[in-house]
């Protein structure tokens, strides 16, 4: 009978597991230094993406490169195609010279041909919600950055979708993530709705949440701001799992080690 007094968990224990694993494998193959020094937790603010552009084409390109520079893949030789553009999608076979990521990575070679680049789509529609077309950058470069490792994702290569929302959220863009998993439309009129505005999302608001409180614990971030910094309907969710994370001393005690130590 003393089970009706648990509080119940906030997600699936088994999701929980996952996203402590996969918070894990990141950690192992990305690079923890670049995570606890040089990664920051992105805002869809002006303060981080500042800047104006002449033409929509030219808006989509300013808050990628922006993107780029906070994910640490700067480095990398993407094009950036509208989607309406584009007939046929093919894997480049791309080899990274030196690290994958952050700053004390290498320029690449400049003559790498269009085909062979890193393809990142983006809709035109997405421009009207900067947020969404944020977190579907973020979510196009951490697929990629996951190819590029040979240890797969906890649940195997066919899980990398949901694994590269993790990985987003793992390169700053929790917040981004989280705001921007539910669809919105546009309204055209009073009556009638207009094209979507959206992003194809693996993880619900809430598993991103939940990573979100584990990248605050991580970094040691303000749990205060961090909190206040997504939707109103997902602050008392992100306070109880950033909670519980804490609470959960032997998962989180096991990511913590794997961090290294700041000089």
């Amino acid at each position: 009978m003393f089970g009706f007094l648990k509080t119940p968990p906030l997600l699936d224990e088994d999701i929980i597991s996952w996203l402590f694993q996969t918070y894990a494998w990141a950690l192992k193959n990305f690079d923890a230094e670049v995570f606890l020094k040089e990664t920051v937790l992105v805002k869809p603010t002006n303060a981080y993406f500042g800047g104006e552009a002449s033409s929509a084409d030219g808006m989509a390109h300013l808050i990628f490169n922006r993107v780029k520079e906070y994910a640490g893949v700067r480095h990398w030789p993407c094009l950036l195609m509208e989607e309406s553009a584009v007939t046929e999608l093919s894997r480049p076979q791309i080899t990274i010279r030196g690290p994958l990521r952050g700053e004390n990575s290498l320029e690449q070679a400049d003559d790498i041909a269009e085909k062979d680049r890193f393809i990142v789509l983006y809709n035109q529609f997405q421009l009207n919600d900067p947020e969404v077309l944020i977190a579907s950058y973020a979510h196009t470069l951490a697929y990629y950055l996951g190819l590029m490792v040979a240890v797969p994702p906890p649940g195997g290569r066919d899980n990398l979708p949901h694994a590269a929302e993790l990985l987003a959220v793992f390169m700053g863009f929790g917040v981004i993530m989280a705001n921007s998993a539910n669809t919105r439309k546009i309204r055209a009129c009073g009556s009638c709705s207009g094209p979507a505005v959206e992003r194809q999302n693996y993880l619900s608001a809430f598993d991103s949440c939940y990573a979100l409180a584990i990248f605050t614990k991580l970094k040691g971030l303000n749990e205060k701001e961090v909190v206040s910094s997504v939707k109103k309907n997902l602050r008392p969710f992100l306070r109880k799992a950033i909670k519980d994370v804490a609470d959960r001393e032997t998962q989180y005690k096991q990511l913590a080690c794997a961090l290294p130590a700041l000089s």
